[in-house]
């Protein structure tokens, strides 16, 4: 790829979302792409399948003017404190996080003492399995594009939009971390503990054969993630557990109208599901 004149960005971790990001600006931008990773076999792969065009250490962060942190919301702000001496003043930096709050309290003051614009960001894709073996350039494609600028300047959160929209990404969205991590407890966390909930039925080993699109639509997220779930439910305590309050609140009435045989009663608690969904034209 030729990228003289070209902005350099960098993809700090080679997972599924990190390595869908190098694959999407090699496909589609003609910038050059940087990696990092801190499994150098990884680091390997994504060069030899030309992914990236770099494999970098820390220490040559300052090439980049632009930096994707694709990594646990924790182990992020970690890196930030360790190597963010190296990041070049007046780059961008932006993270994938599937929860905001925790992260956006705490990166905008590590910017500011190194001199970098941090920008929060979620890209609204994914996978039931991770890894780069799974990443693709065509992950994004169609999907929401969501940023918590966290007080960053109007022309630094254009500047993100500009470079990272052509990947792929449908439309974009800026809201505060609270009201993201608010919406994403309902949107993300639910289903996956409602899908970790409902395979542990000891029903569960024994569907094959009566089960169609109900069960995998229900099922398909509990192919999960743990450690990097539990650190998303946990960062996002709150909002989730009023959630999981609001599910089990709604189960139990249906639960109630089925032991009571009760039809009139759960024939409404089925229309109103219903109406829900009609109304918002899904």
């Amino acid at each position: 790829m030729n990228t003289t004149g070209c902005k350099t960005v960098a993809v700090v971790g080679l997972g599924l979302i990190g390595g869908s990001i190098a694959k999407a600006f090699q496909k589609y931008t003609p910038h050059r792409v940087l990696g990092l990773d801190r499994d150098t076999a990884v680091m390997r792969e994504a060069l030899d399948c030309g992914a990236i065009d770099e494999a970098i250490t820390p220490a040559q962060l300052a090439q980049a003017s632009l930096i994707y942190l694709c990594l646990y919301p924790q182990a992020a702000i970690d890196f930030i404190r360790e190597y963010g001496c190296f990041i070049a003043p007046g780059c961008i930096v932006t993270d994938t996080c599937g929860i905001k709050t925790e992260i956006c309290a705490q990166m905008p003051q590590l910017a500011a003492s190194y001199g970098f614009t941090f920008i929060g960001a979620h890209p609204m894709a994914g996978r039931e399995r991770n890894g780069f073996v799974m990443s693709d350039a065509d992950l994004f494609l169609g999907a929401s594009f969501i940023l918590t600028p966290c007080g960053a300047a109007a022309e630094a959160v254009a500047e993100l939009k500009r470079t990272t929209m052509p990947l792929g990404f449908s439309a974009s969205v800026e809201t505060t971390p609270e009201d993201h991590d608010r919406l994403i407890a309902f949107t993300s966390q639910v289903p996956h503990a409602l899908a970790c909930a409902y395979v542990m039925s000891p029903c569960c080993p024994r569907h094959k054969g009566f089960s169609a699109g109900s069960y995998r639509d229900v099922s398909r997220v509990a192919n999960i993630n743990e450690e990097l779930w539990s650190e998303l439910f946990l960062d996002n305590a709150a909002p989730l557990s009023a959630e999981l309050e609001t599910l089990i609140r709604h189960l139990s009435l249906i639960r109630q109208a089925v032991d009571s045989r009760d039809r009139d009663r759960l024939r409404e608690l089925l229309r109103q599901g219903r109406l829900v969904k009609e109304e918002l034209g899904e």
